[in-house]
């Protein structure tokens, strides 16, 4: 009776120990991507991944922005036009003018920058970011100034900005020019970001880009990707552990009734 009682639980914990290791395995995948390890992220090559972390300098090192020349792992810049635009009153009819604006330049820096998990560990290399064309909120502005027009008579404030505009400078400059508005944002090292975009490897390495279809978005300070969930850590102990006593009870039992 304990034979067959020690054959029956050895043939369930043969059952159990497949289903404990493909836990064990999904929950461990699951942490490291939420670690942001390169080893776990690049298992989601081709896929659409949201992870957040902590931004480092890319392969290049921390670079410097173009107008602030302040030290960062990213930077963009816009420059806004403020004209004055004639506006016709519909019950008056007499023009009337009004201020407004345009942006006629807006650019983002193309240098690849890493993320590591939310402790500061890369595991080895950081996972990459390729931030071309990417939409980027919360980064901290470092510049904002107002050049204004020459006026006769008047002596000019120096515009040492306009050189260092990267990026074309285009718009159809309606109206009367008021001033120029130089604004410029970085992400500096050590920022919490969040990045949703999609994995690829390159050379081996796990970057994250943009989507076929859309824009990679870079969120610093943002709400985090949901972290694994308790669930999977107790699904994959509780068949590990099942597993375990199944077959040591049944080892027990097949010897005792021998």
């Amino acid at each position: 009776m304990l034979l067959a009682i020690g054959v029956v639980l050895l043939l369930g914990a043969a059952i159990l120990a497949p289903l404990a290791i493909r836990a064990v395995r999904r929950w461990s995948l699951h942490r490291g991507i939420a670690e942001v390890r390169p080893r776990a992220l690049a298992t989601c090559a081709g896929r659409q991944v949201s992870v957040s972390g902590t931004a480092v300098p890319g392969p290049k090192g921390v670079i410097e922005s173009g107008l602030a020349s302040a030290e960062c792992v990213w930077h963009g810049h816009e420059v806004l036009r403020h004209f004055w635009a004639l506006t016709r009153s519909p019950e008056t009819a007499d023009h009337d003018r009004e201020r407004a604006s345009d942006s006629i330049a807006d650019y983002g820096s193309s240098d690849l920058f890493g993320i590591v998990g939310p402790g500061g560990s890369t595991g080895g290399s950081p996972v990459l970011i390729d931030p071309e064309d990417a939409a980027l909120s919360g980064a901290h502005m470092c510049l904002q100034r107002v050049v204004g027009r020459p006026q006769p008579g008047v002596p000019a404030q120096a515009d040492d900005l306009l050189p260092r505009v990267k990026g074309k400078i285009s718009g159809l400059f309606r109206g009367e020019t008021i001033e120029f508005e130089y604004r410029e944002w970085v992400l500096r090292p050590g920022d919490p970001i969040v990045v949703h975009g999609r994995l690829e490897m390159r050379d081996g390495r796990p970057v994250i880009t943009a989507p076929l279809d859309g824009r990679l978005r870079i969120e610093q300070g943002g709400d985090r990707p949901e972290a694994p969930s308790a669930h999977r850590a107790t699904d994959a102990l509780l068949l590990s552990g099942s597993a375990v006593v199944t077959a040591c009870t049944g080892v027990l039992l097949v010897f005792a009734g021998a």
